[in-house]
């Protein structure tokens, strides 16, 4: 998987790279033109804030085998039953809303393997708008685990969000808590469990990618 132990998730460089580009040509453009410097400094902010939305942190994830850990930072947005299609079952799912401000960068919920892989064109609504589910721009994987249990971890493209990355696809055997993919820019993450999992998380709680346990497999 890529942007193992990175502090920035590559996927960034080249976003860096164009900005700080532009703000070191305006910040020449300064020595001439002084009328320049303010857009040296949007643009240098700008750079930074890019840095600062593509960081890539470590993580510690819980021990317990059966724990499912959150996919994403953000905030739980949605938590209750649906129909998942892919599965063709009633299962519980869970919302995980990412702001711009949040680390986008992707990780494993369940150690198992990835026995479909999907990606679904779409619309680009904002990913709070309940139609998201089923209109958006989406990429999802099902997994099974060791004992058997099978869930789905699905990343939604959303209003700023225009490009998905998942380096996993069919056959991969996953990791709980390794990386594997981001979306830039805000979006969500859903993640549909076995009705049988005990669910440890509430409406509106923060999750930390790779830490946060949403609930415990039977």
């Amino acid at each position: 998987m890529r942007n193992t132990n990175t502090p920035i998730a590559a996927e960034g460089y080249p976003f860096i790279a164009g900005a700080a580009v532009i703000t070191v040509a305006l910040a020449v453009l300064c020595l001439k033109m002084p009328a320049f410097l303010i857009l040296a400094v949007l643009f240098g902010a700008l750079t930074l804030f890019i840095v600062f939305f593509f960081r890539n942190p470590e993580r510690t994830t819980p021990a317990d085998d059966n724990a499912v850990i959150a996919p994403a930072d953000g905030m739980v947005i949605y938590l209750g039953p649906s129909r998942e299609e892919h599965l063709g079952e009633e299962m519980t799912k869970i919302s995980i809303f990412m702001s711009v401000f949040n680390v986008h960068v992707n990780r494993v919920p369940v150690t198992g393997k990835v026995l479909d892989s999907f990606y679904i064109k779409g619309k680009f609504l904002d990913v709070r708008d309940e139609r998201a589910t089923f209109e958006n721009e989406q990429a999802g994987l099902v997994i099974e685990t060791a004992k058997g249990m099978k869930m789905v971890v699905v990343q939604v493209a959303g209003l700023i969000a225009r490009r998905i990355v998942c380096y996993a696809s069919k056959g991969d055997h996953l990791v709980r808590g390794r990386r594997y993919g981001l979306i830039r820019f805000g979006s969500r993450l859903d993640v549909y469990l076995p009705r049988e999992t005990a669910v440890r998380v509430k409406m509106g709680d923060k999750t930390v990618a790779g830490e946060t346990i949403l609930g415990i497999l039977p």
